[in-house]
């Protein structure tokens, strides 16, 4: 029998650079980087059903696997109604990136230099380990009794070492077990992670899982960096399976926005989508 008792499936939309950003420069990184998870229990795992349906709906029932970006318009909200109808709980961090344009973290890499330019990458995955780890240990107390494992599969991306997050989640680790976390708002609940077995990374077509998250990823990044407008309403679709936090909320829980006093300076194109989560 499997130790673990949920899987999340973590995978992106847009990229992390931020050495130069669009649209301050114009062959910078984009502007917005969206990171997101699908967790479900092992025990009900059906993910390659539900993207079998998926296709279907869509009519794209010919084809193994599911990619949300190059979709036609009129197929992405079928995707969105449909995932917001299944067993899982969904998670983004939404980060727009000017403000960390041309920031280096020098701190990390001094402490971690295998990190090297993917820190902003890894630091976005902390704070979606925060809210995934969370929701984990408490819905595994409330179904279990006790605190149950989590594995994350992650979708696979050219230019990142996976062993570089093992090594990055044993140096978040030990400083939460020592109290001296450099950034210390939120934590990993470590209860519900073990960062030497529990790490996997596949290739897009090899999860169905991933597929999913690629979904919420391209409908949230795209929600507010749609070109050449917006298109929030998909992802508006999936408010019924983001996960709620212990204050009854989605916002800063499911949904996450970096920076967090982003919203009141955010241009109107991009606030439709951000105020929505905000209420919810």
């Amino acid at each position: 029998m499997s130790n673990f008792a949920y899987v999340a499936y973590i995978d992106e939309s847009g990229d992390d650079g931020v050495a130069k950003v669009r649209p301050i420069d114009a062959n910078g990184a984009s502007e917005w980087f969206a990171l997101s998870a699908v967790v479900v229990r092992t025990q009900t795992q059906r993910e390659t059903v539900w993207v079998r349906d998926i296709l279907k709906k869509i009519e794209l029932s010919h084809r193994r696997e599911l990619h949300y970006q190059p979709l036609d318009e009129w197929r992405k909200p079928i995707v969105c109604q449909a995932i917001s109808q299944l067993p899982l709980r969904g998670f983004t961090v939404l980060s727009n990136k000017i403000n960390m344009r041309g920031y280096s973290n020098s701190r990390a890499a001094k402490s971690q230099p295998s990190l090297g330019r993917t820190w902003f990458y890894w630091w976005i995955t902390r704070l979606l380990l925060e809210r995934i780890t969370d929701y984990c240990e408490w819905r595994s107390i409330r179904d279990y009794g006790s605190p149950r494992l989590v594995r994350l599969e992650f979708s696979r991306r050219l230019g990142l070492r996976y062993s570089h997050l093992k090594s990055y989640l044993y140096w978040l680790r030990m400083q939460s077990r020592t109290e001296t976390l450099y950034l210390d708002q939120g934590d990993i609940k470590w209860s519900v992670l073990d960062p030497l077995n529990g790490v996997e990374v596949f290739d897009h077509a090899e999860r169905a899982g991933l597929q999913l998250a690629d979904a919420i990823a391209g409908a949230c990044y795209q929600g507010v960096a749609g070109f050449p407008h917006p298109v929030p309403t998909n992802s508006m679709l999936l408010a019924p399976r983001m996960a709620i936090g212990r204050n009854g909320k989605i916002w800063n829980y499911g949904f996450k926005l970096m920076p967090g006093n982003y919203l009141p300076r955010a241009p109107l194109h991009q606030k439709p989508l951000l105020e929505f989560f905000s209420k919810k």
